[in-house]
């Protein structure tokens, strides 16, 4: 008998005595769904080098012996099975679809005469939020929702400084419309999926998908009549599409959470290049319950212009190299620095700390300051003032009127 034919006998064999095991235990074998991945679960746990045993059945004792190179390939189809990318695929496929049949109902078109642009329905109360620079032009407000349905709207207010806007619809006309929930933008990380829906170019309902490219970026918001720019904190970067007729609508999670309002891109041509900004959730429900309420803002004010302190800045200042905080540039006249004695020019303070809270960016600072603190509240600054820490007690006061 030659190797071949050796072989086959062998494999006949082995076929043999296991359908015999499966026949014999068959009752057993009916309380488990998926007989096939037990056994490959079970020969797979390898109790000699070369041998695997199942597991005992009580009262029924399996054994049976297979070789290294059986339990390998059904380890492989297993293998293959659960790691399929296919299913991923349709598993994101999927989400993507669910967050879109979810949200885009509470998604508008918003035209005007002077331009369009794009918003999301905010409460049951019929407000919408969108962008200060979609309605800032003035003039005639119509909302258009997916389902067809037009409806004219009034600005409730605005706050340039954050470039967000709030207007209003009938809401007894969508009561059948679920508003957004609003995600904490604090808890974002770079490399999360993103998704963006609007009306880019008009084009209605439009989505995109992307991923957050980074966080905390500044990005100007507000000029003051001496022409002072203000920044708008912590915003989002993302390299979903987002193009003209975009702005105001949602950038949102993949639970359909909006995490930001599409508010920028970047680019040298009319159209999307990969760079987008949203200002984060965290902002909005900070700035448009008082919008609603108030129809403007007073954004809280320190006073200051600065930057990351360099590491030549700090040596220069007789400070460490490795010294961390904001070097205090310049201090407005009449400002709550001001007033509170902080220091810029040739001679400037460093900021490391605003109320127990490390300041290692500009973007920290202002983000604070935005979003964790209120006009006539106190802040407790830490400063490296002459090469000694310092602590300096500042009021806020609210931020000049800009545009």
């Amino acid at each position: 008998m030659n190797n071949q034919t050796r072989i086959k006998w062998l494999w006949l064999s082995i076929s043999l005595v296991l359908a015999m095991m499966l026949a014999a235990c068959g009752a057993v074998e009916t309380a488990v769904t998926n007989p096939i991945t037990q056994t490959i679960n079970t020969l797979t746990e390898e109790v000699q080098p070369e041998t695997a045993v199942l597991e005992e059945a009580d009262p029924v004792v399996e054994t049976a012996v297979a070789t290294t190179e059986t339990a390998e390939t059904l380890s492989s189809v297993v293998e293959t099975a659960a790691n399929d990318p296919w299913a991923d695929l349709f598993v994101q496929e999927q989400a993507y679809v669910a967050v879109y049949e979810q949200v885009n109902p509470a998604v508008v078109s918003i035209m005007m005469g002077s331009g369009q642009g794009s918003g999301f329905l905010f409460d049951r109360e019929g407000h919408i939020v969108t962008n200060n620079h979609v309605v800032a032009g003035g003039g005639q407000i119509v909302v258009n929702f997916d389902n067809g349905r037009q409806l004219p709207a009034t600005v409730v207010g605005t706050d340039p400084s954050s470039d967000l806007a709030v207007i209003q619809v009938d809401a007894s006309k969508i009561t059948d419309i679920t508003p957004v929930t609003l995600a904490d933008s604090d808890a974002l990380k770079v490399g999360q999926i993103v998704i963006a829906i609007g009306s880019p170019f008009g084009l209605q309902s439009s989505m995109t998908t992307g991923i957050i490219s980074a966080l905390d970026r500044l990005f100007p918001g507000a000029v003051n009549p001496d022409g002072t720019v203000f920044q708008i904190p912590d915003i989002i970067q993302t390299d979903a599409a987002i193009n003209p007729g975009n702005s105001g609508g949602p950038l949102l999670n993949l639970r359909g959470e909006v995490i930001g309002v599409n508010t920028a891109i970047e680019s040298p041509v009319r159209g999307s290049s990969g760079i987008g900004y949203a200002v984060p959730a965290n902002i909005v429900s900070n700035i448009v319950p008082q919008i609603i309420a108030n129809g403007r803002v007073e954004t809280p004010w320190l006073g200051v212009s600065g930057q990351i302190i360099s590491e030549d800045a700090a040596v220069a200042l007789g400070l460490p190299a490795e010294q961390n905080g904001i070097l205090v540039n310049e201090v407005i006249s009449g400002s709550p620095a001001a007033i509170a004695g902080l220091r810029g020019g040739s001679n400037p303070d460093v900021i490391t700390a605003v109320d127990g809270r490390e300041i290692t960016a500009f973007d920290d600072l202002l983000g604070y300051l935005v979003q964790q603190t209120m006009v006539g509240q106190t802040i407790e600054l830490q400063i490296v003032r002459d090469g000694q820490l310092q602590t300096v007690n500042v009021t806020l006061m609210a931020r000049p009127s800009a545009s």
